[in-house]
């Protein structure tokens, strides 16, 4: 069962995929989610590391209720439709990855992604047999309850050491038969690394992660990504300007910092 947002939701992101590029922002909590609706971008998307910084926890560290409930506060606070980061679906074996993607579906979110790392730095990848089966759960608990959830398979290994872009490409092949929709390999470092990741999968639609100053939206658009997304990185971001205010006050008793900040009516006058 889906809520109010989710039918509408969903539709309005699978026509996004369609076509076209768009730019997919990592609020992390409603007021950044708000913010960004405000800025014109037409969909959000969740960041996992962002959530568990808000909580004082590691990525990674968040529970499935925590996560639920933080899906649950984004789909209220915007309208445009939400993309969830749902990590490792919170579960190793298929079936209890579908049940939590089913929980996930519930709370009004029009799109989320499952991952292949494992949390073991020792074997960071799963087996592929077992990534596709995890996968495979995902598209069934969906199919099965109708709420037109995009899912999204993602492919970690440029982010956990294993760098190797043939078995990314054959993993994330293998997703797209599985049952994702978009395909996803967070980490990769060249124009022409991505380029190849959209030819294997086309006509499937390709998210990109930017992290820093890889690439324009131009440029990506070019080479036909479909979806663009910054992870982190607009926490990173917001979380440098906090460290360096805090530390200067710390450590040498001066307040320039904060004098560099937005004034508070500017702040204040997004809500």
């Amino acid at each position: 069962m889906t809520t109010r947002t989710g039918s509408a939701a969903c539709a309005r992101f699978r026509e996004l995929h369609e076509a076209g590029c768009f730019v997919l922002p990592n609020p992390w909590d409603a007021g950044s989610a708000k913010v960004l609706v405000q800025l014109g971008f037409k969909a959000v998307a969740t960041t996992s590391c962002g959530l568990a910084w808000t909580l004082g926890v590691r990525d990674h560290a968040v529970t499935l209720e925590q996560k639920l409930a933080h899906l649950r506060g984004l789909t209220r606070a915007v309208s445009v439709p939400v993309n969830a980061d749902f990590e490792r679906g919170f579960a190793t074996e298929p079936d209890a990855v579908g049940a939590n993607v089913a929980a996930a579906a519930a709370t009004g979110i029009a799109g989320l992604s499952i991952e292949d790392a494992t949390g073991d730095p020792s074997n960071p990848l799963s087996e592929l047999s077992l990534a596709v089966e995890r996968i495979r759960a995902a598209r069934e608990a969906l199919d099965k309850n109708g709420s037109g959830v995009l899912l999204t398979g993602r492919s970690e290994g440029f982010l956990v050491g294993r760098p190797d872009l043939a078995e990314t490409i054959r993993r994330l092949t293998a997703y797209a038969d599985a049952g994702a929709e978009c395909l996803y390999a967070p980490g990769l470092r060249t124009l022409d690394e991505i380029t190849a990741v959209v030819k294997a999968v086309a006509p499937k639609p390709v998210n990109a992660l930017v992290g820093s100053d890889l690439a324009t939206v131009e440029q990506l658009a070019g080479i036909g990504v479909r979806r663009i997304s910054v992870g982190g990185g607009l926490a990173r971001a917001a979380w440098t300007g906090f460290l360096q205010a805090a530390q200067e006050i710390a450590e040498r008793g001066t307040f320039t910092g904060l004098g560099m900040a937005a004034s508070f009516p500017e702040i204040n006058s997004k809500f």
